[in-house]
């Protein structure tokens, strides 16, 4: 049974659990099915783009407050310095493959009697799920082959994605089910996880063979960033005209040495004291502390907050980074789509 693989940084340029928040993931096609020999449908997008979005601002407000501070400069929601109360270790408790809107074929780890429950409510797994395919369409998916049910305890984690342990080309979700009761939280979290699915593409970033197959070779990847000419997110270069590719240029080559000299840091406490100042320094380019993490970060947070956000009047680099997406006609179609869902399908 494929499981996700996790990429740990063998340099600081490559973010070690891109999860919140997120782990870099991988893709499937439509039916869901993981064979690394199978070629890997385009990203394709609809055609129709909505005349205007659905509107539960009730709703939407809430889940913008729940995720940013009224200054857009988040302190609270998501810290990066927050040690949670249990040792923080994950454990997988199932995996499904994905075939369409259906998840299937579990595959059930050995886990403690204490997480037995967790393990077995099929439920609860088939509500997030749904909520999940609910919020994205199916045809914005083709990448998503595996959903996974994990644990590391409440309030660390709360979803990610991870390249499949067999292919590059292919991605799964996994989402604590310690932490779903909060949909405000949830739906946020959901759609920052699937912002990195389509903006890590294999039509956007092509995966490194190389770098996949050898993780903790240093040097290798050193060399594989070295001859990339456009920006490198971990799993290989980016497009010249993918989504990442332009949010790097537009918005962190200015400060992307400085935030790498960073990143570069071993010691955990001394890393986690620069990135502070770093964010504390660029305070008005970041909606949240957590966008400071990793650009593929950023462009998740925005991502997440040109959807559930009013257009803002992009006063400041950080409304800017909202802005970005009103550019693209296919992403104002996808968040109308996302908000018709919402809307639909939020918990009463």
């Amino acid at each position: 049974m494929p499981r996700l693989k996790l990429f740990f940084a063998v340099s600081a340029l490559l973010f070690s659990t891109l999860a919140c928040v997120t782990l870099f993931g991988e893709p499937s096609n439509s039916q869901g099915v993981s064979a690394s020999g199978e070629s890997i449908p385009e990203f394709v997008l609809p055609s129709d783009v909505p005349a205007e979005a659905a509107s539960c601002p009730a709703i939407t407000d809430q889940i913008v407050g729940a995720n940013t501070s009224l200054d857009l400069a988040n302190d609270l929601a998501k810290d990066f310095n927050y040690i949670p109360a249990d040792d923080g270790e994950t454990r997988y408790l199932v995996t499904y493959l994905v075939s369409g809107d259906e998840i299937q074929d579990p595959y059930y780890e050995n886990v403690p009697s204490s997480l037995e429950d967790e393990q077995n409510d099929t439920d609860a797994h088939q509500r997030i799920w749904n909520y999940f395919t609910a919020l994205i369409p199916l045809e914005y998916r083709q990448t998503l082959s595996e959903f996974s049910i994990m644990t590391d305890g409440e309030d660390n984690i709360l979803a990610a994605v991870a390249q499949t342990y067999d292919d590059p080309n292919r991605w799964g979700l996994e989402v604590d089910i310690a932490d779903t009761s909060d949909y405000y939280y949830l739906s946020f979290t959901l759609v920052h996880e699937f912002a990195h699915l389509f903006t890590l593409a294999p039509d956007q970033v092509t995966p490194s063979i190389a770098i996949f197959n050898n993780p903790e070779d240093e040097t290798l990847y050193m060399d594989e960033v070295a001859a990339c000419t456009t920006f490198f997110p971990g799993e290989g270069c980016s497009n010249p005209d993918s989504y990442i590719n332009a949010f790097y240029e537009e918005f962190w080559t200015d400060i992307y040495d400085e935030w790498n000299e960073v990143n570069l840091i071993e010691d955990e406490d001394l890393y986690y004291e620069k990135l502070d100042d770093f964010y504390y320094k660029y305070e008005d380019q970041f909606l949240t502390d957590y966008s400071v993490t990793h650009p593929a970060e950023d462009i998740a947070e925005a991502f997440g907050f040109f959807v559930f956000a009013d257009q803002p009047d992009g006063d400041t680099l950080a409304e800017q980074k909202i802005l970005f997406f009103y550019r693209y006609p296919e992403l104002v179609q996808l968040r109308s789509e996302i908000l018709a869902g919402l809307c639909l399908n939020f918990p009463e």
